[in-house]
């Protein structure tokens, strides 16, 4: 292979322990996963107290789950040094920060590969925790922290946000705790046509409260940029804006835009029903049996949907389902204007 990135085969690049700081020193195969061991690369012999030159004190070995390859688990028995300071009698181990946190059993690439898997292949924690050879307690508490690192703690996730929107979300189906979250995303990749929407922050609980706490919990600056809050039709959520965000504009969603149109045309349609034949819509009633084609887009419909339409307003009677329809079709367009 002229190509090759190395010619002789190098476990450590292969299995990507340099990003860990670690070295391969050893490899064998268990039934049912692959143990590589290691060692620390930095040496890590002064005294983190007063600098003198520490003496060897014996070694310990810290397990730790890796990415699976093949879909095997793999797991890393890292030799871990230990040292004792010949001045001050201080004692420490080599710093393995770098391949995993403190007192974790899933090394920083395990829990890397375990968040994609979930979050873009679409994983389950089940089948994550089998291809790392761990419990599911674990696999769960390590997504969720990577997660909350990434997603949550990283500094940057706020910078250049213009346009914001906001929606509950119902993701509790028990009888004990909060039903609902109050999530807001960051709209700006949208208005400007850069990429799609990007998650902000996801707080427990629906209402005015909850939303207004989040926005004063923002640092004043960023409040100050955002110009675009867009919602549902809850009150709560508005107020909350108009009180912290007095400069944005607050707008209704296009979702919720079609949706309420949609029911508005479905009003009108029932209504419409029971004023010419005093009952409920009926299998050969024209007006129940273009229920559902009055709800497609006018640029998706076929022919024969057409010629329906075409004859259900050609009845002077229906002149109002048909405004009713041209402003459901009016929301529609308007949805797909970015």
């Amino acid at each position: 292979m002229h190509n090759a990135t190395f010619t002789t085969p190098d476990l450590t690049t292969f299995c990507r322990l340099d990003e860990l700081g670690l070295l391969a020193t050893g490899q064998r195969l268990e039934p049912g996963r692959a143990v590589l061991t290691c060692r620390v690369v930095e040496d890590d012999r002064w005294c983190h107290r007063c600098g003198c030159e520490g003496t060897p004190r014996g070694s310990v070995v810290r397990r730790l789950a890796h990415e699976p390859f093949g879909w095997r688990p793999t797991t890393l028995l890292v030799t871990v040094r230990r040292y004792r300071c010949t001045e001050c009698g201080h004692v420490w181990r080599q710093d393995t920060s770098l391949a995993a946190e403190p007192r974790a059993t899933l090394s920083r690439r395990a829990m890397a590969w375990a968040l994609a898997a979930i979050v873009c292949q679409h994983l389950t924690v089940a089948r994550v925790a089998e291809g790392l050879g761990v419990a599911w307690n674990t696999a769960n508490d390590a997504v969720l922290a990577e997660g909350y690192r990434v997603l949550i703690n990283d500094p940057a996730r706020f910078e250049g946000v213009t346009a914001i929107g906001v929606d509950e979300h119902v993701w509790r189906h028990t009888r004990h705790g909060d039903k609902y979250v109050t999530v807001i995303i960051d709209l700006t990749p949208i208005q400007d046509g850069t990429g799609p929407a990007r998650l902000l922050d996801m707080v427990p609980g629906r209402s005015k409260a909850v939303f207004k706490t989040w926005l004063a919990d923002r640092d004043p600056a960023w409040r100050e940029t955002v110009q675009v809050v867009a919602m549902d039709g809850f009150t709560g959520f508005k107020t909350a804006a108009t009180e912290e965000l007095p400069d944005a504009t607050t707008v209704m969603d296009p979702f919720h835009i079609v949706r309420l149109a949609g029911d508005a045309l479905d009003k009108c349609r029932r209504r419409v029903q029971h004023e010419l034949h005093g009952h409920r819509g009926r299998a050969g009633d024209p007006l129940y049996r273009a229920r559902r084609t009055l709800h497609t887009g006018a640029d998706l419909l076929t022919d024969r949907q057409q010629d329906r339409l075409t004859a259900l307003f050609a009845v002077e009677e229906h002149v109002e389902v048909e405004c009713t329809w041209g402003i459901y079709h009016l929301s529609w367009v308007k949805r797909l204007v970015p």
